[in-house]
């Protein structure tokens, strides 16, 4: 039987893609038609397929190569490319005031215009920018109540004191209102995470802690948390290319930082989904494998991407509505 082209599958919605591949040590080719990766075993070649059509993100570690065929497949099919470093961690290059994530979008011209419209419809208005960017922190705040009080989080012994979490939410909500710039609404972001990782600490049991920037840290719990994040940008930039809004339009993470949005849509889940998974693997003695793989497990659990793609569009309805009362 002749293999069926991707572009001749029918699409499967972004959204409702189940796979986040991270490879390594392997050789991504195009094989009969279908997008595979070659890994060594002694003297063996050993092909394995990739499902492409349900897929969302791959990210390509150490020691792997890409052949063009392949990129045009996945560019085709919608797939998000991270070229990564050791450990999962996406190569950057780094000056003192920015960091810029190697990921490859998919390369189409043809994306829908119908959020991008509504989009600059307000982006460039400074009050409902602000607007927008409340919104996405009231998301933020709702999705950690729900997650952090899940009964699957909890049974995985993240059993996190549900008194000091609302206090701490209702706290961050109030102060969310209160909030007449970005640079206060990022100084508070920058405050609940403080407060989070205190209460994860606290939480497992895991002793001191200090979060270390820029993958400066050496102690499980920040390499997981730098490997982790990284997930989340990627199905971040997944959301924002589905809709086809530019990256640079960020409500929050600064009109001119590069890949702005990207960082505010992943933060929708990130302290949701990724905090917690970072400090119980790191108390259990995960490897990365371990990790990377029960963050991917509860990323799609959650149905993040789903949320990540609503939320957008929520914003993006709401905020121009308002613009145009």
């Amino acid at each position: 039987m002749d293999a069926i082209a991707p572009s001749d599958l029918k699409s499967i919605l972004h959204s409702k893609r189940a796979n986040v591949y991270y490879l390594e040590h392997c050789r991504v080719l195009v094989k009969g038609g279908r997008v595979e990766y070659v890994t060594e075993a002694g003297k063996r070649s050993l092909y394995w397929n990739v499902p492409i059509a349900n897929t969302t993100t791959i990210l390509l570690g150490t020691g792997t190569s890409v052949t063009q065929a392949a990129m045009r497949e996945l560019a085709k099919a919608g797939v998000l490319v991270g070229f990564a470093g050791g450990g999962g961690t996406p190569l950057f290059t780094a000056n003192e005031v920015d960091i810029d994530v190697a990921w490859f979008s998919p390369q189409s011209e043809y994306r829908p215009t119908e959020y991008l419209q509504t989009w600059v419809k307000f982006w460039f208005d400074d009050d409902l920018r602000l607007y927008a960017a409340r919104s996405f922190q009231r998301a933020r705040v709702a999705r950690l109540r729900a997650q952090w009080n899940h009964p699957h989080l909890r049974a995985a012994g993240f059993a996190v004191d549900a008194r000091r979490l609302d206090e701490l939410l209702q706290r961050t909500e109030r102060r969310i209102e209160l909030a007449l710039d970005n640079t206060a609404l990022l100084t508070e972001e920058a405050r609940l995470t403080k407060a989070l990782f205190k209460l994860a600490v606290d939480t497992v049991g895991y002793g001191e802690f200090t979060r270390a920037k820029r993958g400066g840290g050496s102690d499980p719990a920040n390499r997981f948390l730098d490997h982790g994040n990284y997930l989340a940008y990627g199905l971040g930039a997944t959301a924002t290319w589905v809709l086809g809004l530019p990256h640079g339009l960020a409500v929050l993470h600064g009109k001119t930082r590069r890949g702005g949005l990207v960082f505010d849509v992943a933060d929708l889940v990130k302290d949701a989904c990724i905090l917690p998974q970072a400090f119980l693997s790191a108390m259990r003695g995960d490897d990365e494998q371990q990790f990377r793989r029960n963050c991917i497990e509860a990323l799609t659990r959650s149905e993040s991407l789903d949320f990540m793609i609503d939320t957008l569009k929520a914003v993006a309805l709401e905020t121009a509505a308002r613009g145009q009362g």
